[in-house]
This record gives structure tokens, sequence and C-alpha cells, in this order.
């Protein structure tokens, strides 16, 4: 086995939808459920093991928005790292900084420290900043054509963990009693170490043929001249700003749902299946862009995501809850899915890691911001309000999405005449 920071092995030209790629997207997509799972686990357990650890119990968020903070700061240096030393490389370090993170988690809580749960959960950020590539580097080592399909199939891996990774939480929690929870935080480390064994093992940097070689060779554009196209500005819309969205109301919702009458439990539950809606239509969003294109994918998903807002609006019931998250889930995911896809084909290969890295830094930088303005509107202004502040947002993302329609039209008609 060759080492990390070095190609493996040829792998036939990743400008064709050929079987490397596709099975290179397979060892992704199991990857992707492990880490998806080690994140929902958190998203699950750290605000309340934040709160029996903090003394000032306002701090009790603390832990789980350093998640989002970590790996909006690491994820410029994750791109131009893999650049250097492979993605092989890159992602068996990401995992290994997961796995110490659920570590450090696990002696954070049996000595009560606090800050040490901070440190763990920001670890698990720097491993979030990794895996978010896993997509992309898909993408990277197929044709033109495959490349909707080999995000999707990544991001399907995400559906185990939408279901297991609660469950998991719940049946690990005391493995080590008395000291409860510290169990959960033993199998985010085991699944940091399981990716690490598969990434080693299966997973090989795509080698180009000397036609792809021919391609890469091309000169770098300035990064200035990159994000000013229609189609990056597309790209960073659909992800950044449905992610934004997403966030802001997926944080939001259990508070609300359970100010509104419902139980911890149907909150809990709403979620749940909100994670489902993010990542099963993985397994139909790439024949659907193949079918009726990507831009009519991002235009549902946009539309599903305001449908989110509507069905919030009309109603605080619990089938109306469970909807608008369903809705918000599916919408993300066809955004996503249709951002990420669009974002593959704006770079040439020598561009890859500035515009990947920027892309995914603003795309972290707004799931922040979602995340950390989520609480403070619903508790200043409410539920109404939150849903009600979604729609200028999807309106900025279909605006964007529209210019890079237009302007395609405009290249089609410029070449035909």
């Amino acid at each position: 086995m060759s080492s990390f920071g070095a190609p493996s092995s040829a792998v036939p030209d990743p400008l064709l939808p050929d079987a490397g790629g596709r099975r290179a997207a397979r060892v992704l997509a199991v990857c992707q459920a492990l880490y998806t799972s080690s994140v929902s686990i958190d998203l699950t357990l750290t605000g309340l093991v934040g709160y029996t650890l903090a003394d000032d119990k306002a701090l009790a968020t603390l832990p789980f928005s350093l998640i989002t903070v970590a790996a909006a700061l690491t994820t410029i240096f994750a791109s131009f790292l893999m650049a250097r030393i492979g993605r092989r490389a890159g992602f068996v370090i990401g995992a290994g900084v997961g796995a110490a993170g659920g570590a450090i988690s696990v002696y954070a809580i049996f000595h009560h420290s606090f800050w040490a749960f901070c440190a763990g959960t920001a670890t698990v950020g720097v491993f979030q900043a990794f895996a978010q590539y896993y997509r992309l580097a898909a993408a990277d080592a197929v044709g033109v054509e495959a490349k909707g399909r080999a995000i999707s199939t990544v991001l399907a891996g995400g559906v185990v963990a939408a279901v297991a990774g609660p469950a998991l939480a719940a049946w690990s929690r005391d493995w080590l009693a008395p000291v409860a929870f510290a169990g959960s935080y033993v199998m985010v480390t085991a699944f940091g170490l399981l990716s690490i064994v598969l990434l080693a093992l299966l997973y090989r940097d795509h080698v180009p043929s000397a036609a792809s070689a021919a391609v890469a060779a091309e000169p770098a554009r300035p990064l200035g001249r990159i994000v000013r196209q229609p189609i990056f500005l597309a790209a960073l819309a659909n992800n950044a700003l449905g992610y934004a969205v997403m966030t802001f109301v997926m944080t939001a919702t259990p508070i609300a749902a359970v100010a509104c009458g419902h139980t911890i439990g149907e909150g809990a539950q709403i979620i749940q299946w909100h994670l489902v809606g993010m990542f099963a239509p993985s397994f139909i969003s790439a024949r659907l862009i193949q079918r009726f294109g990507v831009l009519r994918v991002i235009g549902t998903g946009i539309v599903l995501s305001a449908l989110c807002g509507v069905l919030a609006l009309r109603s605080t019931d619990l089938p109306h809850f469970y909807a608008a998250l369903a809705c918000l889930g599916v919408g993300w995911n066809f955004m996503f899915v249709g951002g990420s896809t669009l974002l593959s084909q704006s770079y040439r290969p020598s561009e890859r890691a500035k515009t990947q890295a920027t892309s995914e830094f603003t795309t972290f930088a707004f799931s922040a911001l979602g995340s950390l303005f989520a609480g403070q509107l619903l508790a200043h202004f409410g539920w109404t309000l939150v849903n009600a502040a979604i729609f200028p947002v999807l309106g900025m993302a279909a605006l964007a999405t529209l210019a890079f329609a237009w302007s395609r039209a405009r290249v089609a008609v410029a070449v035909a005449s």
C-alpha cells in the first residue's frame, strides 16, 4: 500500500463516469454515514451535556456552537492541505481528529470539565470540515454527466445516520455507568476510527490520464474572476443560503415545538424525520437532475423550503410541524445537491482548492450565523417571524439561480448563431 501523500494506484480517466469513480463514491458514502452519525450524536446530546457541565447555564449551547465555528475556521486549511498531500491523507487526518474529539469528550464528562468538553466538540468540528469534502471528492472523480449522481450517492449515506444516530446516542449513553453520556462519545471515537480504516484500505486518490492532465495544466484564473461567474454565484447561493435557512429553522424548531405545547420527545422526533428528509432524497435526486435538469431541481428545492415557512405559519399543531420540517429537509437536499453539482462544474482542476475552500467556508459561516441568530430571533420575536424571515433569503437564492439560467441561455443563443 502506498503512502497517504501519494496517489496509490492508476484509475481510469476521471473525466469519464468510470467504475473507479463509482467505487470511490460508495466508500465515501459509508464514511459520510459514519461522520453524520458522529454529528447526530452531538446534535442529540451536546446541549444536554453542556447544561450539566456548565456552571453558567447560559453557556450550555456553546459546545455545540463550537462544532460549526471550528468547521468554518478549518475548512479553508483542509482544502489547501488536501491539495498538497492528497484527499485520502486529508480525510484520514480529519477522521483521526474526530476520533480524538470523542475521546476528549469522554475525558471531560468523567472529570466534569466544561471547557475540556468544549475542546472535544470543537475537534469534531474539524472532522466535519474535512468530511464536507467527501461529496466534492466523489464529484471530481467522474465526468460532468455523473457528478450529480456521485454527490447524491455520498449524501445518501446520511440516511443511515439520520435514523441510527439518535438511537445510538440513547443506546450507548449508559455504557460507562454511572457516568451518564460518556458511552455515547465513545461511539464518536469508534466512528472516527472506523472511518480511518475504510479510507486507508478502500479509498484511492485518482490519477488523471494524459488527456485529463492536459486539462489540469490549464492556468488557474484569479479567484475574483471565478467567483463572479454566474454558475459559481448560483452554486454558492444555493449551498450557503439553503444551508443557512435549514440550520436557522432546524435550530429553533425543538424550542418552538415545546413552547407550542408539544413534548420534548415529539420535538426530537420532528428533528429526526427532518434529518431523514435531508438525506433520503439523495437516492433519487441525481436521477431527477438527469431527467429534468439541475436548475429545475434547484427551483423545486427553493419552493419546498419556502413551503416549510408557509406550513409553519398556518398552524403550530404537530402535523404542521412534521410537514414543515419534512419540506425543509427535502428542499435543502435539492438545493444542496444541485448547488454542489454546479460548484463542481465552476472551476478548472488547477483552481479546485481555492474555489472549494471559498464555497465551503462561506457555507459554514452562513450556517453558523443561522444557528446563532435562530435562538435570539425566536426568544425576542417568536416562531412566526422565524419562518417569515426565510422568504427573502430564499428569494436571493432564486435570483442567483435565475441569473445563471439567463446567462446560460444567452451563451446557447450566441453559440447557435
